[in-house]
């Protein structure tokens, strides 16, 4: 694999590997002239299916389009009241909006960065007209505690569902996250562990769920022909973005080996910084989308590696709640705010080499004074 770079010193946040492979199949579609609804799609897939441990994938265009139909083709709807993090990429509280439903956000675990049970169950509670559904957000690749989500979702007689737009391949308690839940969703946008270029799936092993998403996703159509039985969108995956899923699916055990390498290289490399580095519950299996550190300075320290040429990300500076588009919702996540101002991704993807993240750790141990949280 080969990292791309600006300059021959510059390290990225993130560099898509995109070989020949992919290329090849590309062409293929292209000379087929089945551009679009034809089988690279049905294998992509089944072939996402098996990979994720569940019975049904539906493809979809993006990974907020995956939200969005697992929300409708679990139920949620107009009035709607859906329990999610706070601490997310905004799409997982548009996917909500966008269902007609409203979001209402509980507090995160602070070593995880994902949903709290306890406090998902505190606002279920506490909402006066009840909450329809649980939406739960797998982290920088770390799954949420998904057994205890499930749980509490059961007990309150709700669907779950699951973003597992940074977790492909990751497990919990040794099962890949697309089997939990009653829908998980998947993004494979240029940046993630795998790509298509742009696309989404939702995964599930109910039949009827499936069966509502692919509707969805196909104007509603139940079956060929024009025959509409509901509303939906156009949110279909090409057959040319489904050719590139497929070869990145099988490259995607290879990648994910490659950045949980990287992640505990890093471990070691920061362990006498005041850095606080990634978790990794003991049920739980990483697959580091972002290796994600907190820190009392970030922006200096963001600064200080930005001018020796080394990328950062902050994912996610403003909690949703705090966002202007979602400002009208009523939220107590002081969790969720101070990891916000705290949070800063050091580079980890495959294309890394030794010397890499060796300089990323000097940088930090040498070149600036790293504040405690």
């Amino acid at each position: 694999m080969t990292q791309s770079r600006t300059s021959r010193d510059h390290i990225s946040i993130a560099a898509p590997d995109i070989g020949t492979e992919e290329t090849e199949r590309v062409v293929d579609v292209l000379e087929s002239g089945q551009l679009a609804e034809g089988s690279e799609v049905e294998a992509f897939q089944s072939e996402f299916a098996d990979h994720s441990g569940a019975t049904h994938a539906v493809a979809t265009s993006n990974g907020t389009t995956a939200l969005h139909t697992a929300l409708e083709a679990v139920g949620v709807g107009d009035g709607d009241t859906v329990v999610t993090t706070p601490f997310s990429f905004v799409a997982s509280a548009n996917a909500i909006r966008l269902a007609g439903a409203e979001p209402v956000f509980a507090d995160i675990d602070p070593e995880t960065y994902t949903l709290d049970p306890d406090q998902v169950e505190e606002r279920m509670r506490a909402e006066p007209g009840g909450v329809d559904a649980i939406l739960a957000v797998h982290l920088y690749g770390l799954p949420a505690d998904v057994d205890t989500l499930e749980a509490v979702a059961d007990d309150h007689d709700v669907p779950l569902v699951v973003d597992a737009a940074q977790a492909h391949g990751a497990r919990y308690d040794g099962k890949p996250v697309g089997s939990h839940g009653d829908a998980a969703c998947f993004s494979f946008y240029p940046t993630k562990n795998m790509t298509t270029g742009e696309g989404g799936m939702v995964t599930t092993d109910d039949q009827e769920i499936a069966r509502n998403a692919a509707r969805f996703v196909n104007h509603g159509r139940d079956r060929a022909g024009y025959e509409h039985v509901d509303v939906g969108h156009n949110f279909r995956l090409t057959d040319i973005a489904a050719a590139i899923g497929r070869t990145q699916l099988e490259k995607l055990p290879e990648y994910n080996e490659a950045r949980r390498r990287n992640a505990a290289m890093l471990d070691e490399l920061l362990a006498d910084t005041n850095l606080v580095t990634p978790t990794e519950p003991n049920e739980r299996r990483h697959v580091y989308h972002q290796y994600t550190v907190r820190c009392g300075n970030r922006d200096e320290v963001s600064s200080v590696l930005e001018a020796n040429a080394i990328d950062t990300g902050v994912y996610y500076p403003i909690p949703i709640h705090e966002q202007p588009a979602f400002d009208h919702v009523d939220c107590d996540a002081p969790v969720a705010e101070t990891v916000a101002d705290q949070v800063l991704s050091l580079p980890v993807h495959p294309g890394l080499s030794d010397r890499d993240l060796e300089r990323v750790s000097r940088v930090l141990s040498e070149e600036v004074t790293v504040a405690d949280v």
